[in-house]
């Protein structure tokens, strides 16, 4: 008797790898997973915003990214990654943190010069580099900037940080994290010696969103709430 033919299975989409990326669908991960990290979906509008293009280029890349099945697209919402697309995100900003530790520890890089070079090196650097880069470093967990370093397995803190402008009058906290998106702000926090590992008070808060006047070490600083709001501290 002739065999049966059994009908093919449609074959699910396989996870993308970084390899497979163009790097600014590499840059649209990593900005969908920094964007859900405040716990909504990564709107239109904010993802264009926090890449620096136009909304209308984006809904198109989203859909490319869902087809990859790395993204969700959430109607009326927003995108959220797979778990496919949060492995490639993590798998980016271990890339980046590494190189800006590498940059900074071995090549004498300041911390406000190593956010755009690690943006350029992070597509084209392979995992072994950045496996020998860690290992030369001594295997950094936290970068310049103070932010954690997914591991080769994926794991990250994600704890949820407060802020400089969180503290009541009077009190004080060790900086753990800032960001880094902007060298001039890193080079105004570093003239006030704002840095991971300092350890700051707040001397008193202007009403109505005022500036802080800060102590850091012997010196006291009138700091305004919106910059105090990107130095994430620990009680």
């Amino acid at each position: 008797m002739p065999k049966s033919k059994r009908s093919a299975r449609p074959r699910a989409p396989q996870p993308a790898t970084t390899g497979a990326l163009t790097g600014q669908a590499e840059d649209y991960l990593k900005a969908i997973y920094e964007l859900e990290r405040h716990g909504s979906a990564a709107g239109t509008n904010d993802i264009a915003a926090r890449l620096g293009i136009a909304a209308a280029s984006v809904s198109g890349m989203v859909q490319r990214l869902a087809r990859l099945g790395l993204v969700r697209a959430e109607r009326y919402r927003g995108a959220r990654l797979t778990d496919a697309g949060r492995t490639v995100a993590l798998q980016l900003i271990r890339r980046h943190r590494i190189i800006e530790c590498y940059l900074v520890e071995r090549l004498g890089f300041g911390w406000d010069d190593v956010h755009d070079e690690a943006e350029r090196l992070e597509h084209a650097a392979s995992d072994e580099l950045i496996a020998k880069m860690a290992e030369a470093i001594g295997n950094p967990t936290e970068d310049p900037h103070g932010a954690p370093i997914p591991t080769a397995a994926g794991e990250v803190d994600e704890t949820r940080l407060p802020s400089i402008a969180d503290l009541a009058e009077g009190g004080s906290a060790t900086v753990v994290r800032v960001s880094d998106r902007d060298p001039a702000f890193l080079r105004y926090l570093d003239e006030l010696g704002v840095r991971p590992g300092a350890t700051v008070q707040v001397v008193a808060k202007a009403p109505f969103g005022g500036p802080l006047t800060l102590r850091v070490g012997a010196s006291e600083h009138a700091v305004g709430t919106s910059a105090a709001a990107q130095v994430y501290i620990r009680l």
